[in-house]
């Protein structure tokens, strides 16, 4: 079992013919993702040919050939896609994720950055009314590793194990990945740094709380906002599972906006020192370094396991 992302997803990439779009849907389809289409209404009834990486001995890779659809709806219509990766610009970021929840998809990925944060209020409230999670906006999307991969998270730095990984931060995610690569992962769940996200770390949580696979989670957060506050609270009252923890932006100077648009500190609240307070009074243990939280959970799965052979 995989976290909000299977190796059954089925995904269909707007914007997939514009440069970014184009090199990370080669990438997912490396990584093994079932890309069924992309979608741009100007070049609908096209299709567009990605060869993917070289072959054992230089011999040449796979030729993976995707249809172009001229809406979401269509695609959907003809390939049974359920997950839609958005590289649309920023400005027709609203109009794009609301389209992918008319036509019924489960999960939109929201890669963008820059979105205005009144346009991400209005799709994720319309995108909830309506049944679909949306992961993002400005954010690296998620990895089920060995399964799938909807977004732009590197497939080669780690392999399935028992961790799932929630974090605001896109670079933090692939550290840790890294760090954490003899273990595996679950499921990576990039989640964005913006003041308003579709999914948030407490979506995260319930859904790894309830994945057997999932033995320990990892959840990385940074100065700004009460996203982390609220995690801990949630840990504390709902989660069995341990979790560990790691919060950046304890150097950021006092009174400047730091990184993402989210990483605004008011007083007392927001800090990385107040985060930390949070979730340690809720259980987490919390590093000081990326590699020192790496240690952290390598330690805690293996008394974890210790116990569990008696």
């Amino acid at each position: 079992m995989a976290v909000f992302l299977t190796k059954d997803s089925k995904v269909l990439v707007q914007g997939m013919t514009g440069a970014e779009g184009m090199k990370h849907t080669r990438r997912m389809l490396a990584s093994g993702t079932d890309v069924v289409g992309g979608v741009n209404p100007r070049k609908a009834g096209r299709s567009v040919e990605f060869d993917l990486a070289a072959g054992p001995a230089g011999l040449p890779g796979a030729s993976v050939t995707v249809p172009v659809f001229g809406s979401v709806r269509e695609g959907v219509e003809a390939t049974g896609a359920d997950v839609s990766v958005v590289f649309v610009p920023p400005a027709f970021t609203r109009a794009a994720v609301m389209e992918a929840v008319d036509a019924g998809i489960g999960l939109a990925v929201v890669i963008t950055e820059g979105v205005p944060v009144h346009d991400t209020v209005a799709f994720q409230a319309y995108a909830a009314r309506r049944g679909t999670r949306v992961v993002g906006p400005n954010c690296p999307g998620l990895i089920s590793p060995g399964r799938s991969n909807a977004g732009i998270i590197p497939a080669d730095i780690t392999g399935q194990g028992p961790i799932g990984l929630v974090s605001k931060s896109g670079t933090l995610t692939y550290q840790l990945m890294h760090e954490l690569r003899d273990i595996g992962f679950s499921t990576c769940v990039g989640i964005g740094g913006d003041p308003v996200v579709g999914t948030t770390h407490v979506d995260c949580l319930a859904a790894f709380e309830a994945d057997p696979e999932t033995e320990l989670v990892v959840l990385i957060g940074e100065i700004g906002g009460d996203a982390e506050e609220r995690a801990a609270a949630y840990i504390r009252d709902h989660v069995t599972k341990p979790v560990i923890g790691y919060i950046a932006g304890f150097t950021a100077p006092e009174g400047r906006t730091m990184g993402h648009a989210g990483a605004i500190v008011s007083g007392s609240s927001g800090t990385a020192q107040s985060k930390k307070r949070a979730l340690e009074a809720a259980g987490v243990r919390v590093g000081g370094t990326p590699t020192e939280t790496a240690r952290l959970v390598l330690d805690r799965l293996e008394a974890e396991r210790d116990v569990a052979h008696g």
